[in-house]
């Protein structure tokens, strides 16, 4: 018969491994404030729920919220769900390399036992009658014995060499700043669509203030005719047309009104804004001509600042590390292991107790597998220089694209802006004949269409040379920095 009891008490780590593959899994792919208007009123103060887990939910608020480019682009950078994913990403990478910097730090263990054993001595092979002669009363022998003991020790555990632990700390170095230009890349990335969506925003507000004036031009040319109409000096026709022109405009009002309405949804949801937020832009479309640099210089500022390019590059360094501790793996790993403590029956003496190990390791029969893991990591080495020199490529190819958007856009702004003023005067001059009665209103209703068109032209090709300038930007890798340069603001 035999019956134990133990009370255990123990701060222990979790056990460490060493695979060389962590490293490259760390960093994985690579997936990249104006002050408001004074005669508006001051802007509420958005309410923020914190959801458990520090997750922040941004809930609409009444009365409209005053809103620049600038205020804009730093809420996007600071609520949109890309950025946010790319600092927990970062985050997650920093976590892992803890793990693997571990590997090489001493483990320390405390540990405490108490235990209570009753042993049954005869059951065990111990007889009364063994101890004759001893000199020991066999009535101080009881077959049936009852033991408290407690115990204390510290244990220690440290990898004296281990080259390929050492190496996959080094690759994981090159991990975290692999995400962190992750983390960078996706900031230029969001200043690029919110500051795109924003100047789309200003372009359906200038669409609408041109159409409320057309419409209002338009309503007054047709009371004009109405009261010829009437008065006997005019047609009906030309009543029809002046309706036909009136009711035109007003369809295109409403057009791009409701375009405004949803592009300011889409903006809301890029900066984190309930897409029940009513905003109010308050910046108006810039206008400045952009001095490009020159090509070679472009590039060469692209190859410094382009933040997916540096970040493969961060992830090339962390393969080749990664590969240097596979080729370490057929190399010796040195450890010692020993702990120290005391132990002791309770109420008795105690005796301090030890062990002291050192080990050497050495990989015996594993050729297929060490050939493996370096075959992979020589392929990850060699896909990352070829991303890397096609990226190069691709940088040269997004920057001569851009700058060409810039120059023709720039030419568009100066045509369509010369169209809107010749316009103007065909449609001054063509109400004037009709006003004196010289010529009916076919010629005014096909001016006021034509200055239509040459307004909403002059609209889009302004906001095009503004977003061509924001692409040219992130295509050299400034534009989270510089945008405002970029835009002459």
């Amino acid at each position: 018969m035999e019956t134990q009891t133990r009370v255990l008490a123990e701060v222990k780590p979790r056990p460490r491994a060493v695979t060389w593959p962590l490293a490259l899994i760390l960093c994985g792919p690579m997936a990249m404030a104006q002050t408001p208007s004074a005669d508006l009123p001051p802007a509420p103060i958005p309410n923020v729920v914190k959801l458990p887990g520090g997750v922040l939910i941004e809930q609409g608020t009444p009365g409209a919220l005053a809103l620049s480019l600038d205020d804009a682009i730093a809420r996007g950078e600071k609520r949109n769900l890309q950025m946010l994913l790319a600092i927990q990403n970062e985050r997650m990478v920093r976590g892992q390399v803890l793990t693997v910097e571990n590997n090489l730090l001493p483990s320390l263990t405390a540990k405490a036992q108490v235990e209570t054993q009753e042993l049954n001595l005869a059951a065990q092979g111990f007889k009364s009658s063994s101890l004759e002669g001893s000199g020991i009363p066999l009535s101080a022998f009881h077959s049936i014995v009852k033991v408290s003991t407690a115990s204390a020790q510290m244990s220690l555990n440290q990898q004296l060499l281990n080259v390929p632990a050492y190496y996959l700390y080094r690759s994981s170095q090159q991990a975290v700043k692999a995400a962190n230009f992750t983390t960078l890349n996706e900031l230029g990335g969001v200043t690029l669509a919110v500051g795109t969506q924003y100047l789309l925003a200003l372009a359906d507000a200038a669409q609408i203030a041109n159409a409320q004036a057309l419409e209002k031009a338009d309503d007054v040319a047709y009371q004009q005719a109405k009261a010829s109409h009437e008065a006997g000096v005019g047609t009906n026709l030309d009543e029809l047309r002046a309706r036909v022109q009136l009711q035109t405009q007003q369809q295109t009002l409403i057009n791009d009104e409701n375009a405004f309405a949803k592009d300011k949804i889409a903006l809301n949801r890029l900066i984190g804004l309930p897409a029940d937020q009513e905003i109010t832009l308050t910046d108006t479309a810039p206008y400045a001509e952009f001095a490009q640099l020159p090509l070679e210089d472009a590039k060469s500022l692209a190859y410094q600042r382009r933040k997916d390019l540096l970040g493969l590059q961060a992830q090339l360094e962390v393969a080749a590390k990664a590969r240097k501790a596979v080729s370490a793996e057929r190399l010796p790993v040195v450890s010692f292991d020993g702990y120290y403590g005391v132990l002791g029956e309770i109420g008795s003496l105690y005796h301090g107790v030890f062990a002291a190990t050192g080990k050497v390791s050495v990989p015996v029969f594993q050729e297929g597998q060490l050939r493996g893991e370096r075959e992979v990591a020589d392929a990850q080495v060699t896909a990352l220089r070829q991303q890397i020199a096609s990226l190069r490529v691709t940088i040269e190819q997004q920057i001569r694209a851009a700058m060409l958007d810039v120059q023709s856009s720039n030419d568009l702004v100066k045509v369509a802006k010369s169209n809107v003023d010749l316009a103007t005067q065909e449609l001054q001059d063509a109400t004037d004949r009709f006003s004196a009665g010289v010529d009916d209103n076919l010629p005014v209703v096909q001016a006021q269409a034509t200055l239509a068109a040459a307004q909403s032209r002059l609209v889009d090709t302004l906001y095009q040379y503004n977003q061509s300038k924001l692409t040219l930007a992130r295509n050299t890798g400034v534009v989270e920095s510089q945008y405002k340069i970029y835009l002459g603001r």
